[in-house]
């Protein structure tokens, strides 16, 4: 692994467990065994750490989605996408940590990019929701948006309960289950 990709990795990991301004240029030297001037041979600043971090969780959130089997029916394609989110925060845990809380922070060209791809993601699972809807796997009176609501609060939360003892299938499984019959 070079130093630059251990820049990301720390800084990842330190922008979920401290956010973005309580981690120092000098902390992500400490945490890579760099000196600090050294630091910035390999980045322009901190702000271009949190671009690519955020960044490249919308990317894998997005390849989850497109490792969906094509020919999953609509309401079992909505499982899986729950699984595929769930796997990818288990998976990038601190990564999943910025691209949910630190976005705020990134500056205005990599925030532009961040928002169209969350959007864009919220949009591709709104669409599964549309089509479980009209192929009948979802009841044709629900409430789309708030069942889209529902889902991301599962999905984004998981973040704050997550450990990797959890066996994430069966917890996409169950949390399914629950949204799909409610609470009566």
């Amino acid at each position: 692994m070079d130093t630059r990709e251990r820049l990301s990795i720390e800084a990842a990991r330190l922008f979920a467990q401290r956010g973005y301004h309580g981690t120092s240029i000098a902390d992500l030297a400490a945490a890579t065994g760099l000196q600090k001037a050294s630091v910035y041979s390999h980045i322009s600043g901190k702000e271009e750490l949190l671009a690519e971090i955020a960044l490249a969780g919308a990317e894998a959130y997005h390849e989850a989605l497109d490792a969906i089997p094509k020919d999953a029916g609509a309401g079992d394609a909505l499982r899986l996408a729950l699984q595929a989110h769930l796997r990818v925060v288990d998976r990038q845990l601190d990564v999943a940590t910025v691209w949910l809380q630190e976005w705020r922070y990134l500056g205005e060209a990599a925030r532009r990019q961040f928002l169209a791809d969350r959007r864009d993601y919220e949009r591709r699972v709104t669409t599964m929701f549309e089509r479980a809807v009209a192929e009948g796997d979802l009841r044709a009176d629900l409430d789309v948006r708030r069942a889209v609501l529902a889902f991301f609060s599962v999905a984004n939360w998981a973040l704050t309960w997550m450990t990797h003892e959890i066996d994430v299938d069966r917890e996409a499984d169950a949390f399914w289950a629950l949204l799909v019959a409610g609470l009566s």
